[in-house]
C-alpha cells in the first residue's frame, strides 16, 4: 500500500515537472514571436540577411528585450520567426560570438554576454616616478610553493589548456613520430631548434600578414627562455628597462635576477600601457629596453588596438629603444580578429617578440621561440650557452599539431570555452564580493584581476585561501615595486563545475572577513 502510493506521488512530481518544462518553453517561445514580430528582415536591403539578423539581437539587447545572461532563441526557432535559414541565423550567432557579444555553451545553445560598467574596472595605480632596483624573489618563491599545492583548487595558475586538453592528439602524433623516426628524435636536436616547426611558425606569421626571415627564429625552452636571451641581448646589469604595471611577474623576476632597475608603466585595462606615460619617461631616464605585451597583457588582459600598437613602436624606435614583444596570449583573443604583432610595425628591426605554446598547446613541452631580427647571431650564442638545444622530439610532435591543423581547430575551442568561463567568472565575482570588488573584463588570456578595496590585504588573502584548499596569486607580485597590495589575480582556464563556484563564494567571505577585522 505504501509502496503504491509512493508510485502514485511520484508519477504526480514527474508529470508536474514535464508539464512546467512545456509550459516554460512555449512561454518563452511567445515572448520572443512577441519581440520578433515588430522587426521585418528586408530581403531587398543592402545588407546581407545575416547582418540583419545581428543587427536585431544588439538591438533587443540595447532595449533590454534580452538581458544579458539570457539565452538566446535556437537556431531553427530564430530561423522561423524570422523566415530565414537556419544557416543565417547561425551565421550571425557565430559573428556575434567572434565580436564577444554572445557566448556559445556547448549542449545548450547561444547565451547573451554580461557587460561590465567602466566603473568597475581596475583603478589606474600611482606608480613611482624613478626606476626602482627590484627585490621580490623571496616573495614569488613562497607564492609559487603555494599556487602549486597539491590537491588545492589552481585558481592562482594560468594554464588555459586545462579547459580543453591536448593530451590524446599530441600522444597520438608522439607514437607515430617514435615509429617514424625511431632514435633520432631522442638526439639532440639543432641549436635553433627544428626547420620543420620554424616554418610553421613563419606560415602563421605570413597568416598575420608579416613576413619573417627563418634565420630569425630561434627555438626556445618556453616563453621565459625567450624573454631571458632578449634581455641579455640587449641590455647590461645595472641598466634601466621599462615594464607594464600591473606585469607579469616572471618578468619581474627575470629583471632582478640579470640586475636591472625597473620602471613601470601603467596599463590601462581596456587598451594597452599609458603611451603617454612612457614619452614621459623616455624623456627623463636611459630606458635600454621595454618589455610590454603588445597584444593581450597578463593579468589585465587589456588589447592594445594595431593602431596604438604602430605608435608604441615608432615612439621607441624614433629613440633607438628595444621592443621585447611578450606575446604569449596574442593566439587567446576575444576580439574580431587577432591583434598584429608589433614586428609588423618596426622600420629599424629593434623588436623582439617572445612566445611559446605553454598556453594554447602544451604546457610541459616547454617549447618556445623568439624573433630576434637583428639580434639573431647574439641570441643563439646565448641560447647555446643558456641551455644548448630544446627537445627534438616535443618540436616534432607540435610542428605536426601545426601543419595537420588541428592547432587552429583547438584554438578556435580554447577561445571559445574561455570567454564562456570569463563571463561565468565575472558573475560569480560579482556576487560573492559584491560592490566592493572592481573586477578586469579580459579581451583575451584566462586571468581576473580583481581590486580588493583598500580595507583587504591580497597576500593576507592569499594566505587564508590556502588555508581552505584554494590557490590564487596575490597582487603585489605583479609590481616590481609595492604596489597592488589590494589586488589579487584568479584564473577562470580550468573547466567550470561546483567546487570553482564554491571556491569564489568561499574568496567573497573572506575578503568579507577582513573587511570586517574578523581576520
Amino acid at each position: 500500500m505504501i509502496g503504491s502510493r509512493f508510485k502514485q506521488q511520484w508519477k504526480s512530481v514527474v508529470y508536474a515537472v514535464i508539464l512546467y518544462k512545456l509550459y516554460t518553453e512555449f512561454a518563452n517561445l511567445y515572448l520572443y514571436r512577441l519581440l520578433l514580430m515588430s522587426t521585418v528582415i528586408q530581403r531587398q536591403h543592402s545588407a546581407f540577411l545575416y547582418q540583419q539578423v545581428i543587427q536585431m539581437i544588439l538591438s533587443m539587447a540595447e532595449q533590454e528585450s534580452i538581458l544579458p545572461g539570457e539565452k538566446l532563441p535556437s537556431l531553427r526557432v530564430m530561423a522561423q520567426n524570422l523566415n530565414v535559414s537556419i544557416p543565417t541565423v547561425k551565421q550571425a550567432y557565430q559573428a556575434l560570438e567572434d565580436q564577444g557579444k554572445v557566448v556559445a555553451k556547448e549542449k545548450s545553445g547561444y547565451f547573451l554576454c554580461h557587460r561590465a560598467s567602466h566603473n568597475d574596472s581596475p583603478k589606474r595605480a600611482r606608480l613611482p616616478a624613478k626606476p626602482v632596483v627590484v627585490n621580490k624573489q623571496a616573495l614569488i618563491e613562497q607564492v609559487y610553493k603555494g599556487i602549486h599545492q597539491p590537491h588545492a583548487i589552481p585558481l592562482g595558475i594560468a594554464n588555459p589548456i586545462a579547459i580543453a586538453g591536448t593530451e590524446q592528439v599530441l600522444a597520438k602524433i608522439m607514437r607515430r613520430a617514435m615509429k617514424e623516426a625511431g632514435n633520432e628524435l631522442i638526439n639532440y636536436g639543432p641549436m635553433d631548434g627544428l626547420d620543420s616547426l620554424k616554418k610553421q611558425i613563419v606560415r602563421r606569421y605570413l597568416d598575420m600578414g608579416l613576413a619573417i626571415d627563418m634565420d630569425e627564429v630561434v627555438i626556445t625552452n618556453g616563453a621565459q627562455e625567450a624573454l631571458a636571451i632578449a634581455l641579455q641581448a640587449v641590455t647590461k646589469p645595472g641598466d634601466v628597462i621599462a615594464i607594464e604595471s600591473p606585469c607579469y611577474f616572471g618578468i619581474v623576476e627575470l629583471a632582478e635576477n640579470l640586475g636591472l632597475k625597473a620602471i613601470e608603466i601603467p596599463v590601462c585595462p581596456d587598451d594597452g600601457i599609458w603611451l603617454s606615460d612612457l614619452e614621459r619617461a623616455l624623456e627623463k631616464h636611459d630606458i635600454r629596453a621595454c618589455v610590454f605585451s603588445t597584444s593581450i597583457s597578463n593579468p589585465l588582459g587589456s588589447f592594445m588596438p594595431d593602431t596604438r600598437r604602430a605608435q608604441l613602436v615608432a615612439l621607441l624606435e624614433q629613440r633607438d629603444v628595444v621592443l621585447i614583444e611578450d606575446d604569449v596570449y596574442g593566439d587567446l583573443y576575444f576580439t574580431e580578429q587577432r591583434g598584429i604583432p608589433a614586428q609588423a610595425f618596426s622600420q629599424k628591426g629593434l623588436v623582439i617578440t617572445c612566445a611559446s605554446f605553454s598556453k594554447t598547446a602544451a604546457p610541459s613541452y616547454r617549447v618556445g621561440w623568439m624573433v630576434a631580427s637583428q639580434f639573431s647571431a647574439k641570441a643563439k650564442r646565448i641560447k647555446r650557452a643558456l641551455s644548448c638545444s630544446s627537445s627534438l622530439m616535443n618540436q616534432w610532435a607540435l610542428a605536426d599539431f601545426l601543419s595537420s591543423g588541428g592547432y587552429e581547430r583547438h584554438l578556435k575551442l580554447v577561445r571559445k570555452r574561455l570567454i564562456e568561463n570569463r563571463d561565468r567568472m565575472i558573475q560569480a565575482v560579482n556576487v560573492a564580493f559584491g560592490s566592493e570588488v572592481r573586477v578586469s573584463r579580459p579581451q583575451g588570456g584566462c586571468v581576473l584581476w580583481l581590486d580588493l578595496g583598500k580595507h583587504v590585504d591580497g597576500a593576507l588573502l592569499f594566505q587564508k585561501a590556502l588555508e581552505c584548499g584554494i590557490s590564487i596569486t596575490p597582487g603585489t607580485l605583479f609590481s616590481a615595486s609595492k604596489k597592488y597590495q589590494n589586488c589579487i589575480r584568479i584564473s577562470y582556464g580550468l573547466p567550470w563545475d561546483a567546487s570553482v563556484e564554491q571556491a569564489i563564494k568561499t574568496l567573497g567571505e573572506l575578503a568579507d572577513a577582513q573587511r570586517k577585522g574578523l581576520a
